[in-house]
């Protein structure tokens, strides 16, 4: 098997051909001496030229790529007309190592194809290049084309134009606007030369050698350095993502807040991994923010603390085990109840059957404790094999740790993978049939999905309700810079069906105790603005509390240049008006390089 960055770099141009592209025709046989590459480029983000023969293209070589699947080299030609719309910059994909070098004047004879970055399903948007490619070298040692400057004056501050209705809201055919909209803009100098200088890093170097920075400092700035998704309509203009030409091993571990001092130069390329992305020649020096992990503050004695955090397919056999204990004891304070998502069986990813984590909970515990922390007593529900999505294999699921110095579990039988919980009345009070118990497991909604795990616990005398969540995943939505917009959010459909589910299990306590004290907690994989929230929150059943938090606070995860929120805790309405809620989302993870978990969790603290 290969690397998991080898075969990232390899996708970057696995594509199919794009049907719009297909369809174009030429009215006139492409001629040698007419043709340029403003002219292949056009003003559209199809060619006029897709799929025709062009002849004799001159060009000086820009910068070239010699790894992964897409080797080839850009061009760009010396004497650009005058039209803002049409990129003077084009890839030319040689499938092997390219013998021409950075300077070499050069004319090439092929075939203008585009393609789409992980195939038309994907919905992105193509990239122009010339293929199967007949390259003269006309001379050596030409000055490279003036680079481009990419900054906050050059790029709009509106993201996109509304997608053609007639093209199923695609925007290929529409006429480029660089000067109004960004995806405009950048498409405009697809394939070109361009610079950003002295820019601030809003997500941190990934595993791929990639990172994302701003062109717009002051734009949705949040308090550490990131960049705040705060609504679908901000999506952030000013973001793009940096790769580098060179070695990996000298590509800079950045974190959020980090600023990559000097000028970073190279071509604009398009790619299914963000779109437009920043191929770099030559890498500014990245200079630290000093960004230092944040530390919660420690509940007091009669405050209950509640915390959800993700723990990304954690299994016996990796190696965070420690830094994972160490987090839930110094930066989350140990809480007396703690929701992990993620959660594998015994043996990971191996699809053998197993489906008992115990292994997997046990050792975290154990790691807990040697870190200085409570001895957590935990309860979960085994899902059916293979049922839950995720990993392969790995039967993720939801797990409740909770200290039994502080807090205790109601055990009730009769909870199983396939039996749904309900609600009671005894005594006047709510009472779950089944603690610990799933919600509604056989409901179409949760196909290849989590169930929800709901539970009761016991404070200081107390009842309080607690609902694990892990709901479906992102996986599938269309990208910012798709060619459709707005993009389509496939997954919602899923989602909100989900969330419905929850919504209605909670009335259904509330509807037996008005004033019961019901936590609604997880990876919701959504956002605090999304219609998913607003179906959780549905006729006040619910409330997300990290909308107490300031707006530049509210994030738990780091996305391609956005911070947002995907993670959530929610409250029932007697929490929510008790006034001694305490909120806080704990960045212990998204905003750096070496990362443990792609999320931060999430602490609340209040008095039942």
């Amino acid at each position: 098997m290969p690397s998991r960055s080898s075969a990232r770099l390899a996708a970057l141009t696995v594509a199919a051909v794009c049907s719009a592209a297909s369809t174009v025709a030429l009215t006139s046989p492409a001629q040698a001496d007419s043709v340029r590459i403003h002219d292949i480029q056009g003003t559209t983000r199809i060619s006029p030229y897709a799929g025709q023969k062009v002849t004799d293209v001159p060009g000086i070589v820009t910068a070239t790529r010699a790894y992964g699947s897409s080797k080839g080299f850009w061009m760009q030609d010396a004497t650009p007309d005058d039209n803002p719309a049409t990129s003077e910059g084009v890839f030319v994909f040689t499938s092997s190592t390219p013998k021409v070098v950075v300077g070499d004047s050069v004319t090439v004879t092929g075939t203008v194809s585009e393609y789409v970055p992980g195939g038309a399903s994907s919905g992105n948007q193509s990239l122009t290049e010339i293929t199967k490619p007949a390259i003269t070298t006309v001379s050596t040692g030409s000055a490279v084309p003036a680079a481009t400057v990419i900054d906050a004056k050059s790029v709009p501050a509106e993201y996109t134009p509304a997608g053609d209705t007639a093209a199923s809201g695609s925007v290929n055919a529409l006429a480029l606007d660089p000067s109004k909209y960004a995806l405009d803009y950048y498409e405009s100098l697809e394939g070109m030369n361009v610079q950003v200088a002295d820019t601030r890093v809003v997500t941190a170097t990934d595993p791929y050698s990639e990172l994302w920075v701003t062109v717009k400092p002051r734009e949705h700035r949040t308090h550490r350095g990131g960049t705040l998704y705060g609504s679908y309509d901000s999506q952030n203009t000013g973001r793009l993502q940096i790769q580098s030409l060179g070695s990996t091993v000298d590509f800079p571990k950045a974190n959020v807040g980090d600023t990559i001092e000097g000028t970073t130069t190279g071509p604009l390329d398009f790619n299914q991994f963000g779109g437009y992305t920043l191929v770099a020649s030559k890498l500014g020096t990245l200079k630290s923010a000093g960004l230092q992990r944040e530390t919660t503050r420690k509940q007091s004695r009669g405050e209950l603390a509640v915390a959800t955090y993700n723990v990304e397919n954690l299994d016996p056999s990796d190696a965070t085990f420690d830094k994972h204990a160490s987090a839930i004891v110094n930066n989350l304070q140990s809480p007396d109840i703690v929701s992990l998502e993620e959660i594998q069986d015994n043996d990971g990813a191996k699809d053998d059957g197993t489906v008992d984590a115990s292994a997997t909970v046990n050792k975290l515990i154990d790691a807990i404790v040697a870190a200085g922390g409570p001895k957590y007593d935990w309860r979960s529900i085994d899902p059916v094999n293979d049922q839950d999505g995720g990993e392969p294999g790995g039967n993720i699921r939801q797990v409740f740790l909770f200290n039994p110095e502080r807090v205790s579990f109601t055990d009730r039988a009769g909870g199983d993978s396939t039996t749904a919980v309900g609600v009671t009345k005894v005594h006047g009070k709510a009472q779950l049939t089944a603690s610990p118990g799933r919600v509604a497991p056989a409901d179409d909604a949760w196909k290849s999905s989590r169930k929800p795990l709901a539970g009761e616990f016991v404070f200081r005398g107390k009842t309080v309700f607690v609902i694990a969540n892990h709901l479906n995943s992102k996986g599938g939505d269309q990208g910012l810079t798709s060619q459709y917009q707005p993009p389509v959010r496939s997954s919602e459909v899923q989602r909100h069906a989900q969330a419905t589910l929850v919504n209605a299990f909670v009335k259904s306590i509330l509807d037996v105790q008005k004033n019961a004290d019901v936590i609604a907690l997880g990876d919701m994989n959504d956002f605090d603005f999304s219609g998913t929230a607003e179906i959780l929150e549905g006729d006040g059943a619910l409330w997300s509390a990290i909308k107490s938090l300031p707006k530049s606070e509210r994030y738990t995860y780091d996305y391609q240049g956005n911070q947002q929120v995907l993670d959530q805790i929610l409250v029932s309405p007697t929490i929510r008006r008790g006034c001694d809620l305490d909120y806080d989302s704990v960045h212990i993870n998204s905003e750096f390089n070496d990362q443990i978990s792609d999320h931060d969790p999430q602490v609340l603290r209040f008095r039942p």
